[in-house]
């Protein structure tokens, strides 16, 4: 039995739909902060790779990079770059973290590895509007939205992978549109609207979708009336193994007591 997540030509279809008049401007937005950080990395990298669901236009934010699609086995030769940057794309990976490792494999010892990409909260006001239109007019759920990687869990994607030094945060940014639908249409020209294997095969209805934009304006609207729409962009952050990086010491190594740095007095616990 296939148990996919994503329908990946469900996927690549909206992908190419995207670009017939592409909204990429979160992707612009990772971009930058991906820059950002790398500005606070001290070290140079002559060997950067970018994965991404729209090589091309990352290939635009990173000239020198090899950029190539997020197909299932990534195409980057193990051991080649000091930089891989997984772009906007690892929520819609059926295995993200052979993702994950295949990106550390295509690494140089002590290269580093950024993932961007949708989790948290993004798109949480729709979610609920949906969900809440569901259940009104047709007494259950349907598979809609991506499920959103929690910021708890992906550190440890990290360390099953194999990186060092993982660290997990995320970039929280807020978008505001007239309606919506401006917004349901906005993420269709992301490449972003639902390619889920297990979602509804059939349009949805109209008074579904009519409900669920009543439910959206009246819980969320601002007092000008557009509405907001959360994204979450998580950041993953990690570094392919090597023995120059800086090791844990081992238990009963330490060379001096907490209790002295903090100035306090030890006590030992009963029995």
């Amino acid at each position: 039995m296939d148990h996919s997540l994503t329908d990946r030509p469900a996927l690549l279809r909206n992908r190419a739909r995207a670009m017939t008049a592409p909204a990429l401007f979160l992707h612009e937005e990772a971009a930058d902060e991906i820059k950002d950080r790398l500005g606070m990395v001290n070290k140079s990298f002559t060997r950067p790779a970018v994965v991404s669901g729209f090589p091309g236009a990352w290939q635009n934010w990173f000239p020198d990079a090899v950029c190539v699609a997020d197909e299932e086995t990534l195409p980057l030769e193990e051991g080649t770059h000091d930089l891989v940057i997984h772009a906007m794309c690892l929520h819609w990976a059926n295995d993200p973290v052979g993702q994950l490792i295949q990106a550390r494999r295509a690494l140089k010892p002590d290269g580093l590895f950024l993932g961007v990409f949708f989790g948290g909260e993004t798109l949480h006001e729709l979610r609920a509007s949906l969900a809440q239109a569901e259940v009104d007019l047709m007494g259950g759920l349907s598979p809609r939205v991506a499920p959103m990687g929690e910021i708890r869990d992906l550190g440890a994607l990290l360390q099953r992978a194999g990186f060092t030094l993982p660290v997990a945060d995320y970039l929280p940014l807020k978008a505001s549109y007239e309606s919506p639908l401006h917004l349901m249409r906005e993420l269709r020209a992301m490449g972003e609207t639902s390619a889920l294997a297990a979602r509804p095969r059939h349009a949805t209805r109209r008074t579904v979708m009519m409900r669920a934009c009543e439910l959206y304006t009246e819980t969320f609207a601002t007092p000008d009336g557009r509405v907001p729409a959360t994204f979450d962009l998580m950041v993953l952050t990690g570094w392919s193994p090597d023995a120059s990086q800086p090791q844990p010491l081992r238990p009963g190594s330490a060379t001096a007591r907490l209790a002295d740095a903090l100035g306090t007095e030890e006590s030992s616990l009963k029995d």
